[in-house]
């Protein structure tokens, strides 16, 4: 699968990493790529190019930047992201809403939406285990791109576990949930749906 990550910094730059040593083909896109360089941990083949031609690629679009740039970006870009799987990881944190949902559905109506990868501090992203338990990744997208996600996430390490179509405010719960706990406990902290059937 080709994965354009737009953003390389902490959140972008591990997601990015852990899907090439997945197997993924992985593109950064940014603004600069004369002066920027593969993240800390990315293997051989990963590729820092410009936005227009990493989107242009992609099999799926990974928003990692921070949430109030999304609106620029997905305006600029709004005709090739049109049609493609976008996984908004952005949080927008002075404002009510933390997802960039209406942002980019408003932009490109034919996105296909996911929201992922925004509950947990990227402590968790690069230690996905705790005391032995790999930590649940809670996400929400169209049935169809399910599986896609999850797949997604499971090369990060993390368990993924579905909670339905646009239910991007109710992952947003969990984010507030880890922020409330982290404050007390350590950002070293995650979440574990526990059921009869051990299936999420």
């Amino acid at each position: 699968m080709h994965v354009t990550v737009i953003g390389s910094g902490n959140i972008g730059g591990t997601l990015g990493a852990a899907f090439a040593r997945a197997g993924h083909t992985v593109a950064f896109g940014v603004r600069d790529p004369a002066t920027a360089a593969p993240p800390e941990g990315a293997p051989d083949g990963v590729e820092v190019i410009d936005v227009a031609g990493a989107l242009a690629r992609a099999d799926v679009v990974v928003l990692a930047l921070p949430g109030p740039a999304v609106a620029g970006l997905v305006g600029e870009h709004s005709a090739v992201l049109d049609g493609r799987l976008v996984i908004d990881a952005t949080n927008t944190m002075s404002g009510g809403t933390a997802n960039s949902h209406d942002v980019i559905t408003t932009a490109v109506p034919g996105v296909r939406y996911a929201r992922a990868f925004n509950t947990l501090g990227v402590e968790n992203l690069r230690e996905p285990e705790i005391a032995g338990e790999r930590a649940d990744m809670f996400f929400s997208a169209a049935d169809a791109d399910r599986s896609t996600v999850a797949d997604l996430i499971q090369a990060v390490g993390l368990r993924p576990v579905w909670v339905g179509e646009n239910t991007h405010d109710t992952v947003d719960g969990v984010l507030r949930l880890w922020f409330a706990l982290a404050r007390s406990h350590g950002r070293h902290l995650a979440f574990r749906v526990l059921t009869d059937s051990g299936q999420v």
